[in-house]
């Protein structure tokens, strides 16, 4: 006969395939149509704010950008479960270089043959359609936030927030126009930022020249005959503006002569690695010097009919070169503090596109690159040449178009470091901020301390206005707060744009004088700002400007790189106006690598698109994927990782899933049972079950999200497959379904399953309203994303609990390892069903053997017992000496009697009720009270 009817087996509608692709869909819209950010946003609750770095406003997400929201989205879900009201307002950065020149590319127009203004519109349609592209993408991944009303820095009230933050530091005298070098390149036309840059492996010149002593130094170093200092430079294209050589004040210097040739001055540290380099003996040493009394004497420039000064400087080293420096004030950042130190001219012959100018004698008119073999050439010829050869080193390139920039001389605005201790300012900020991981305080610290003033302008179309007026008469720039209170109002109403329309009469009060002359006409700056400084406003913005929000945040979240960028410049931009960091903690991930740690190119055919990820195998994998690895370092993905990590989350799912059906007939209303009835394995699990809460909740606290995977991961295989379930699956199927040992059993697996669906939600959101959703008995909520993490609703267990449980797993699990050895060696057994396991415990573990009957539930075999002595095993049956546990040796058999055709348990009393002759004495009673009920009737 069928007994399969009067058993308690699973039922529930929750699909074992997942079809996340096709199914997570129908969960956002669920979302959506439930309102269920708003509804989050109405709870009460102390306030965690979150703020977003906003990404570029270009192309369609990538893996980083996806890492990165996800990220924020399980940082903020899992507060929002701790009880914190946690809103999230999405970002998008929309001004900037890449949109322009993307622009200009689909236009298929060359820079400037556009009015400002038409390129402008069409700049801001190209980032309005990947905001919205984007948006959706974000959205796809399951990211909760506030997509109606995101912040983007090219709405008209953030650009009016940004001119009003540049205004603050213009009248606080902490900006100031000069000609100075900054990094330039000369395929976008325009000065770039630090954190604009990025370097990559370069081959340059390395060249050995040759400066003539002039008579001052001469006569100081008490020569008749002409001696000449050695300088060493990988920039060739510079040596037109050269108009110094500094020495290192402490270091002592030469004058050598090698084989009778004219006699030459270097640092006396570099000689012998110079030496090397020529293949040349040391040379005949001449005489020694102090740099100091070489001070303000002169060489000749190697080429042209001018003097170079020999001057002073700290930062000459001795790790290459001479220790003899070539210096062009226009074209390095230590070149012109030196050239303001001694009086030097700003000196930079070299126009927007990267030529000499026309008037630079031998050279005007050529790419500097290209003139660079000229150059040594010219050198060779005039016998000012010593050593040519080439190297490959580090060098920046422009971090857009990826071509190497140069370090140039020109006009710009720039915020300084020193005028009001912004740099001392920023640097005691940086110690009140929690860095996580906590080497980013470091970090960001050796960045701020040597990092130059801030070159905020950019000669550009698409940003916000360097928002200055200057008077025409007498070049006084207005400073004043109040000269810029129209324009602000301006921009308020009608963003940015007008600047570039009006002129400077319609954008300043009525009736503005210059506070210097008395002059009435003046001239407004054409350049914009640099998109770090946007974006680095956008605590005063954001932060400040929406009611849901506060500053500063409890937390700035992005990619590593952003100690250079976005940290610094929010960090800078809320020290230098408000006097207090824009966070309280920072937290950084690394980046996405392959699979053998290799950055993802499209050259190495490794790239791994979101949405293919999506369209594949669901969000919830790559959501998975983010929080299984340990985001602080760099972070690899694979298609075998994928593959593990689809296993993984089946396993998750599956475990749900059982859980969901076995407790179909379970309301808690009525079948819960208090801690003090259950039994004592039972307590143990929930035991097991608290100390995860306690650990999953501790690391969605600290930002440990590999660790809530690796901890429920493993929860769901140990203690809930291996030994919740496998050990009561006998009671669930088989006890009568009021059975206080089902409904005990049942009890647990309510807790687990209200744990883990909850503990979970952060991290698989779309799988853990899928379980929610199928609940068998009534939600506390609409969804599961409105709930808390779980309370631990039973009492702590004693350590000595604890102890004794360890111990009695460690002797299940000796006696699992003979139950397999009977199985898989001897094939005594098929399954533990049909064992009998005859126990001979020591003295010291007889406490732990004092009943059969629930050692047999314990082990799942069939019969269990105690005995004195051992007999000798027979044939196939397995002898087991414990070597983990200290007298314990047992004896694993057939067990005796018949299989039940219900439970599969072999027991001697089968047969022998003449009702059921198929079943055992328990099966026996079970459907006898079934068919009383009239829940069974017997065919």
């Amino acid at each position: 006969m069928d007994w399969k009817d009067t058993l308690n087996l699973p039922r529930t509608d929750f699909p074992m395939k997942g079809k996340l692709p096709q199914r997570e869909p129908e969960f956002l819209k669920f979302w959506e149509d439930l309102r269920l950010y708003e509804k989050l946003e109405q709870r009460e609750g102390p306030v965690f704010i979150l703020h977003d770095g906003p990404p570029y406003a270009n192309g369609h997400i990538h893996m980083g950008t996806a890492l990165n929201k996800i990220l924020k989205d399980i940082i903020l879900k899992s507060r929002r479960m701790m009880g914190y009201r946690a809103p999230f307002v999405p970002g998008w950065d929309c001004h900037g270089l890449p949109i322009e020149i993307n622009v200009e590319r689909e236009l298929k127009v060359r820079r400037g043959e556009l009015p400002k203004n038409e390129i402008r519109r069409h700049c801001r349609s190209y980032a309005q359609r990947f905001v919205h592209i984007q948006k959706e993408e974000f959205r796809r991944l399951g990211v909760l936030g506030d997509w109606d009303h995101p912040y983007l820095t090219m709405s008209p009230e953030y650009e009016a927030t940004i001119a009003r933050e540049f205004v603050r530091f213009l009248s606080s005298g902490q900006v100031y126009r000069r000609k100075k070098p900054v990094y330039w390149c000369t395929h976008c036309l325009t000065a770039l930022a630090e954190a604009e840059v990025e370097y990559y492996p370069h081959r340059s010149p390395s060249i050995y020249v040759k400066f003539p002593l002039a008579e001052d130094a001469l006569a100081v170093l008490g020569l008749s005959e002409p001696a000449a200092i050695l300088i060493w430079t990988t920039t060739p294209w510079t040596l037109p503006a050269n108009l110094a050589v500094a020495l290192h004040p402490e270091f002592d210097y030469l004058v050598v002569r090698w084989n009778g040739e004219e006699p030459l001055l270097l640092a006396e540290g570099r000689l012998s690695a110079l030496c090397a380099e020529l293949g040349r003996d040391l040379p005949e040493i001449l005489l020694r010097i102090r740099a100091r009394d070489l001070e303000n004497k002169h060489a000749y420039h190697p080429f042209y009919a001018r003097k170079s000064r020999l001057i002073l400087a700290d930062y000459v080293t001795l790790e290459a070169g001479t220790g003899c420096v070539h210096i062009a004030p226009g074209h390095g950042e230590e070149d012109y503090e030196s050239g303001l130190r001694y009086g030097l001219e700003v000196y930079s012959p070299v126009d927007d596109q990267g030529n000499f100018l026309p008037e630079v004698e031998f050279f005007g008119g050529k790419n500097i690159f290209s003139a660079n073999p000229e150059i040594v050439e010219l050198l060779q010829r005039k016998g000012r040449l010593l050593l040519a050869r080439e190297i490959e080193h580090s060098y920046p390139h422009c971090w857009r178009c990826k071509k190497p920039v140069i370090f140039r001389a020109t006009e710009q605005w720039f915020i300084s470091m020193e005028a009001k201790d912004l740099r001392g300012k920023a640097l005691e900020a940086i110690d009140r901020v929690r860095w996580i991981p906590r080497w980013g305080r470091e970090r960001i610290r050796g960045m701020v301390e040597k990092r130059p003033d801030w070159c905020l302008s950019r000669q550009r179309a698409w940003g916000v206005p360097v928002t200055v007026f200057t008077c025409r008469k007498c070049g006084e720039i207005l400073r004043e707060e109040k000269y810029y209170q129209k324009v602000l109002e301006i921009f308020r109403e009608q963003g940015a744009d007008p600047w570039f329309e009006l002129p400077a009469s319609e954008l300043l009060p009525p009736d503005t004088r210059c506070p210097k002359c008395g002059g009435t006409e003046f001239r407004k700056e054409e350049d914009i700002l640099d998109v770090w400084f946007d974006s680095g406003v956008s605590f005063a913005a954001v932060l400040e400007q929406r009611p849901e929000l506060g500053f500063p945040a409890d937390l700035y979240l992005e990619g590593s790189d952003q100690h250079r960028g976005w940290f610094q410049s929010s960090l800078l931009c809320a020290v230098g106006t408000r006097g207090v960091p824009p966070y309280k903690a920072v937290l950084t991930h690394g980046f996405v690598v392959d699979g053998q740690g290799r950055k993802m190119s499209k050259s190495l055919g490794n790239v791994i698109h979101p949405q293919d990820i999506v369209d594949q195998h669901g969000a919830e994998i790559l959501r998975l994927w983010v929080a299984s690895e340990d985001y602080r370092e760099d972070i690899r993905l694979s298609q075998e990782i994928l593959r593990r990590l689809v296993e993984a989350y089946r396993k998750i799912r599956n475990t749900g899933r059982y859980l969901l059906g076995v407790l179909y007939d379970f309301d808690p209303q009525k079948h819960y049972l208090p801690w003090e009835k259950l039994p004592e394995f039972e307590r143990y699990i929930l035991a097991r079950l608290a100390q995860l809460i306690r650990r999953v909740r501790r690391a969605y606290e600290d930002y440990e999200f590999h660790l809530v995977v690796q901890e429920i991961h493993r929860f769901c295989v140990v203690e809930v497959s291996s030994l919740l379930i496998d050990i009561n699956r006998d009671r669930l199927y088989c006890e009568h379904p009021e059975s206080p040992l089902r409904r005990a059993a049942q009890t647990v697996l309510y807790e687990v399953l209200e744990a883990l669906t909850r503990l979970l939600a952060p991290i698989l959101s779309f799988t853990s309203e899928d379980f929610y959703r199928h609940y068998p008995f009534p939600r506390e909520a609409e969804s599961v994303h409105l709930l808390t993490f779980p309370e631990i609703r039973w009492p702590e267990p004693e350590q000595d609990f604890l102890k004794r449980w360890e111990k009695l797993l460690l002797l299940r699990g000796e006696i699992t390892r003979a139950l397999e050895k009977a199985r898989k060696e001897t094939e005594l057994i098929g399954s533990p069903l049909e064992a009998q396991v005859l126990v001979r415990p020591s003295e010291d573990l007889e406490e732990f053997f004092t009943s059969e009957d629930w050692w047999a539930y314990f082990t799942l075999v069939s019969d269990f017992r105690r005995v004195e002595d051992l007999p000798a095993p027979g044939e196939r049956e397995v002898l087991y000496h414990s070597e983990e546990v200290e007298g314990l040796s047992l004896l694993v058999r057939r067990a005796p009697g018949d299989k039940c055709q219900r439970c599969w348990q072999w027991k001697e009393e089968v047969g022998r009720d003449p009702e059921f002759p198929g079943l055992c004495a328990r099966c026996t009673r079970v459907v006898r009270r079934l068919q009383e009920e009239g829940r069974f009737a017997k065919a």
